[in-house]
């Protein structure tokens, strides 16, 4: 009979019984994690290596309802885990028959699976030097190493089964160009390696891939989009760890560490879905947080090339040609067999003089799962710049431009794997003959007017100029109308909007005017020298700060916000509505704003002293704070947040309240900022569900990062973080203790006293 499990595994009863009974008395005597040259582990005397703290187990186990076959591998300890997760395995493709099997590690530093029969079921360490130690470390890594702790020679991390754990790295090597793949088991109960496999792209891109072995071949099944430097642009990933690509003279890998003490792993399902499992200290139950494909349009190119996947209202996948083109085989389509794709209607003129359509031109797609295979051109220094790359070179099918974080990216391949969805940044704009985008009709009629122009020349010129005159005329108008309606719907629009609805929040300055001053882009433009790197303050996932100087001469700060930072016209709204009426001495005060063309812009109270974490983090400033400075600053978020909670009229939930949105005036006292992703509660209203997760890593609580459950309670998690990094003067997310190797939310309230003691007379700070 087997335990029940969280995830797709787990070990038999008769295992678990076998480790915690027959196994006690040589445990509780000589538990150890180290195995030395000439030393074995038996399987018939439930023998095992324990890591030093208890958190993982290597040893024999029976997956599943098997009892007949016997594995050698590693799961987590009892001690942490209600159901003991295997996470590796040694060998996978051939299981022990009966009890009979032992791990040994030889003279020669050899480690060895032999059955009952002294047969060789599995081996690593070839070339290991004598006198090795094999060692399991608290990550979950077997190693075998030189006696002494000396030099790692062989380590189970790099040939992972199907878990990827903290610290594991998924590897491209750079010699072979080989990918490091995780395998999926071939069902729950058989650790053999399944179908489905993930790793990072073996052609050079840095991005993430799932196949699916099909026959011989290995098939594309998802993809994670390429990684900008940030994060990976074709997926929306849980906020529960730090992660990135590193590259060096080894090869290109990704990597991950948990942002708390909660225990994290990703999965390689055997049922083609990658799972990411996270484990709450107080239960020690699992819970799946995430997966990918998360739906039917996550499958890679599930409508073929020119195809666009998208949900329809019982989300169910549905396809559609891009715009300038058909389906290659309309009967398939209309059956839903969409995998043949869909073809141009008319083709590109590019530098054929013989077409008489006119130029091709770019239809611009919004929100999209940006298509595979992409090219980067990360010099291109504008958007115009990039459309003139692709415009001139007639490979060139489609383009997108991000600004700092991805520039410009081409595509001169099929475009393939195409998801529209809101939940994506990126625009991508698709060159088309100019008949598609309905320029046909007016490029006739431009040629019969030059034609017939041609004959009287002089009233060519006449009308020429007076055309010339009424268009000039047109858009100065148009200007005017569109800064008027600007002014209109800012000014007025949004504060009646807000004052018209039942959610109104109280002004501790009466009788002030509530409208908010609308600026030009042209006026944003001059009072910051046109956005002059000099004039830069600071840049993040959003976009750009710099300094400004208003016609009366005000400093201001100008948050020029990027089309990639995910904040789109109502949040963008949110945040002008929320901060011009909230008036209170530790909130930044807004100034103005823009909205024009894609522009959108914030004017805020220029703060000397810029963010908190510009000084508290930075070796050379920090010294500045001393702790009743330190104290203040706490003080002084508190009684700001206490104001969004409960002195409002209505509760506002910050949601993304973290160091770098905590700036400082000129006396060091704090200011809250950055209200995009703010939320109003009603009077009656506790605690909010939302499916899109908005924050910052290591900030975030639990529940908000594994539910989406909001309330006051994920501010004040979001507070206690803060309080500990001021204390402590480290980020959360680079905080480990070297002595216990815990994160700062164990390491802090337990040790808070002696840290404020140490602070108030350390002489640094006095």
């Amino acid at each position: 009979m087997a335990l029940p499990s969280v995830s797709h595994r787990s070990i038999t009863f008769l295992s678990l019984f076998l480790f915690l009974s027959s196994s006690l008395i040589p445990i509780s005597h000589a538990a150890t994690d180290t195995l030395r040259p000439g030393e074995s582990l038996s399987d018939a005397d439930a023998q095992t290596l324990v890591s030093a703290r208890n958190v993982f187990v290597l040893g024999f186990f029976s997956p599943g309802n098997s009892s007949a076959n016997r594995y050698v591998g590693i799961w987590y300890h009892p001690n942490v885990s209600v159901s003991p997760e295997v996470v590796w395995v040694a060998n996978r493709r051939r299981p022990i028959r009966g009890s009979g099997g032992r791990i040994t590690l030889s003279q020669s530093g050899d480690l060895t699976v032999l059955d009952g029969a002294s047969n060789l079921i599995w081996s690593a360490g070839a070339s290991v030097r004598p006198n090795s130690t094999l060692q399991l470390l608290d990550e979950g890594n077997l190693v075998i190493q030189t006696v002494g702790g000396g030099a790692v020679t062989w380590q189970s991390f790099d040939y992972p089964s199907d878990t990827f754990l903290p610290g594991m790295r998924v590897g491209l090597n750079a010699t072979t160009g080989e990918p490091q793949l995780f395998t999926s088991w071939a069902s729950p109960d058989d650790p053999a390696p399944g179908k489905y496999s993930m790793g990072i792209d073996p052609q050079g891109s840095a991005q993430i891939f799932i196949w699916e072995e099909i026959g011989s071949q290995r098939v594309r099944r998802w993809r994670s989009g390429e990684w900008n430097g940030h994060k990976f642009i074709g997926t929306v990933m849980r906020a529960l760890y730090n992660y990135g690509f590193s590259y060096n003279t080894e090869g290109v890998y990704f990597t991950y560490t948990p942002h708390n003490a909660s225990l994290l792993r990703f999965v390689m399902q055997w049922d083609g879905l990658e799972r990411t499992w996270m484990q709450s200290p107080e239960t020690r139950q699992w819970k799946a947080v995430w997966e990918q494909p998360s739906d039917e349009c996550e499958v890679y190119d599930k409508c073929g090339a020119y195809g666009s996947c998208f949900l329809d209202s019982q989300r169910r996948a549905r396809c559609q040609c891009l715009r300038g083109f058909e389906p290659r085989f309309a009967d398939e389509w209309a059956a839903s067999n969409w995998t043949g794709g869909c073809v141009r209607r008319v083709q590109l003129a590019c530098n054929n003089t013989g077409n008489n359509t006119g130029p091709d031109g770019f239809w611009r797609m919004d929100r999209v799962k940006l298509p595979d295979h992409a090219i980067w051109s990360r010099n291109t220094a504008s958007e115009v710049d990039c459309r003139k790359v692709c415009s001139s070179n007639c490979s060139c099918l489609a383009y997108v431009y991000g600004e700092a974080d991805i520039s410009c990216m081409m595509w001169t391949t099929d475009l393939v794997d195409i998801y529209q969805s809101t939940v994506f940044d990126y625009d991508l704009n698709i060159k088309l003959a100019a008949s598609e985008l309905g320029n046909r009709s007016k490029s006739i009629r431009r040629i019969a007017l030059i034609a017939s122009m041609s004959a009287l020349a002089s009233l060519f010129i006449v009308c020429g100029c007076l055309l010339w005159k009424y268009n000039a005329r047109r858009k100065v108008n148009q200007r005017q109308k569109e800064n008027l309606m600007a002014s209109s719907q800012l000014s007025g629009g949004l504060v009646s909007d807000f004052s018209s609805s039942s959610y109104h929040v109280e002004e501790k300055q009466e009788g002030k005017n509530s409208d908010l001053p609308v600026y030009t882009f042209d006026a944003i433009q001059i009072a910051t020298n046109y956005f002059c790197e000099s004039n830069k303050l600071g840049e993040g996932g959003f976009g750009y700060v710099y300094k400004g100087v208003l016609p009366g001469g005000q400093e201001v700060a100008v948050k020029r916000l990027s089309r990639s930072s995910g904040q789109g016209l109502e949040e963008f709204k949110n945040e002008v509505i929320l901060i011009s009426k909230l008036q209170h001495r530790n909130l930044v005060r807004l100034l103005g704003c823009c909205i024009q063309a894609h522009e959108k812009i914030l004017i805020y109270e220029y703060l000397p002293n810029k963010s908190l974490d510009a000084i508290l983090f930075d070796p050379l400033k920090k010294d500045v704070l001393d702790w009743n400075r330190r104290f203040n600053i706490i003080e002084g978020i508190a009684r700001g947040l206490l104001y969004l909670h409960r002195d409002s009229r209505l509760r506002i939930i910050h949601r993304d309240l973290k160091v770098s949105n905590i700036l400082l005036d000129e006396n060091m006292n704090p200011k809250i900022s950055d209200f995009g992703m703010a939320r109003i509660f009603g009077g009656d209203e506790n605690e909010c569900n939302t499916n899109r997760v908005v924050g910052t890593f290591g900030y975030m609580s639990p529940e908000y990062a594994m539910e989406g459950l909001f309330s006051m309670k994920s501010d004040v998690y979001s507070f206690g973080i803060l309080i500990m990094e001021i204390i402590i003067g480290q980020r959360n997310s680079s905080f480990r203790h070297m002595e216990n190797n815990v994160s700062i939310v164990r390491y802090i309230p337990e040790n808070v006293k002696p840290i404020i003691e140490k602070l108030k007379i350390d002489t640094k700070l006095v």
